[in-house]
């Protein structure tokens, strides 16, 4: 154990998504500090941050527009409650977000983190159409594979049997329709994969006639089902979704805890096929990294239907002590003024375009399947045979292992099962994304020679 933080951290630490007797185990990075797109650990060896601290860095740490914003807000307050007070940086920061957001979502309501933003869109919807006197409409329909949060009613409209499978006692029950960026959609041709989402509309539209009734609302990841591996969707598919769920008067559900905030090379996901959703959740990089918080934001119709007076009971009954949190919310104030003054989105389509072309070699890579990207959104997928797709067995870890050789070279990446998972900060420049390709391609070259046996010389033989 090479320091105290690691020998207090396996004392007393229980980690997210950890199994704790492999990570007591085996030796531990220690951070200690950051600065632009690089972590720093405690002996003072720099790394690539390439998952952009799971996903939720977007400036770059140590971005002085965020540090003088809330440093400044610090000077002034840390937090009041928001229960019968306005404070003035949530106030600001609600009418700034709207104007970004996808046009017609008006109202702002604020949390702490993904699930809570998924919680608050599930329960304001099944409260919506109590309002409505359209009691039945109680349930929700959401996507194979999919993922939206840990609480118990995100778990509810999970899909990802690894993640929720222990805790389905504890579930309510919602519908699934498969999804055309299921892993299955992923071993057919390239010219096949629209006639998949065409036969997975029709699946849904059959669902939604025959339940519409009982469904308050429909929940999807727009563009790509992150948590899942980085699956994508073809193009028209979350357009023709939008249009599905108003012809059977069922609430759509934008969750953009991942897709928010330019990752995929525009404000919201949403906004690639002009969908405007009756509720959309964002967090992750909603701050640009800094703060925990949290939004769903919805559209006047719905937060007209919970106004009445006090003996009528439509108020909406959730909150969190936290809400609105000032300091959190000049960090997301600040983040915007980033997107604006650096002109964040328009710099960020050459640099997709340079990691598309960076990708390109991976494809003749023998143990390398499917490459997925959205903007700056990449899975890698691992696959014994690529030809035959034929998966790696789990046992092998090979995600895990071109992650842990990574950091050998100065790249710290996660994976998700067999999909290596790329997400730079917004703020990477072309020579970032380069130099982070090379590492990764390293890495590559390594574990797959681990395989093989064999050093190969010419990596295209992988």
């Amino acid at each position: 154990m090479n320091n105290r933080w690691e020998e207090l951290d396996k004392q007393y630490l229980w980690h997210p998504f950890t199994q704790m007797q492999g990570w007591c185990e085996n030796e531990q990075l220690v951070i200690e500090r950051a600065q632009g797109v690089k972590l720093i650990d405690v002996q003072g060896k720099e790394y690539y941050d390439g998952v952009s601290s799971l996903w939720v860095n977007l400036h770059g740490h140590r971005h002085p527009t965020l540090d003088a914003a809330i440093k400044a807000q610090l000077d002034k307050v840390a937090h009041t409650t928001m229960l019968g007070l306005i404070n003035q940086p949530a106030s600001e920061y609600a009418k700034r977000l709207v104007e970004v957001l996808p046009k017609g979502l008006t109202k702002v309501f604020y949390s702490d983190d993904g699930s809570t933003a998924v919680e608050v869109a599930l329960k304001m919807a099944f409260q919506y159409w109590q309002h409505k006197g359209q009691t039945s409409k109680q349930k929700f329909i959401a996507l194979a594979n999919a993922y939206h949060g840990d609480t118990i009613g995100t778990v509810s409209v999970g899909g990802i049997d690894l993640f929720h499978r222990v805790f389905k006692p504890m579930l309510f029950t919602s519908k699934y329709v498969p999804s055309p960026s299921c892993y299955h959609c992923h071993l057919v041709p390239e010219n096949e994969k629209s006639q998949c989402g065409q036969v997975c509309l029709q699946q849904l539209e059959a669902v939604l006639k025959e339940h519409h009734q009982e469904l308050a609302g429909m929940i999807i990841e727009p563009l790509v089902q992150a948590a899942a591996g980085m699956l994508t969707q073809p193009k028209g598919y979350l357009k023709a979704v939008r249009e599905l769920t108003k012809k059977y008067n069922v609430l759509l559900i934008a969750d953009e805890v991942a897709t928010g905030f330019g990752r995929t090379g525009k404000m919201f996901a949403c906004m690639h096929e002009d969908v405007t959703p009756d509720m959309i959740t964002l967090s992750k990089g909603i701050t640009g990294g800094y703060m925990p918080l949290a939004v769903t934001a919805t559209t006047e119709e719905i937060y007209q239907a919970f106004l009445g007076a006090p003996t009528e009971y439509k108020t909406f009954y959730h909150g969190h002590s936290y809400t609105g949190n000032p300091l959190a919310c000049a960090a997301a104030i600040a983040s915007l003024d980033v997107f604006a003054e650096e002109n964040v989105l328009e710099n960020l389509q050459p640099k997709i375009e340079v990691l598309r072309q960076g990708l390109e070699k991976f494809k003749s890579y023998r143990f390398i399947g499917e490459i997925r990207q959205c903007g700056t959104i990449v899975g890698i997928e691992l696959m014994l045979d690529k030809a035959q797709k034929t998966p790696f067995p789990p046992e092998k870890l090979m995600g895990g292992g071109v992650c842990q050789k990574a950091r050998e070279y100065g790249l710290i990446i996660r994976n998700i099962g067999d999909v290596v998972i790329l997400m730079l900060p917004l703020a990477a420049t072309s020579e970032d994304i380069v130099k982070v390709l090379e590492m990764l391609d390293k890495a590559f070259q390594d574990v797959f020679a681990d395989i093989t046996g064999e050093n190969y010389s010419d990596p295209c033989a992988f």
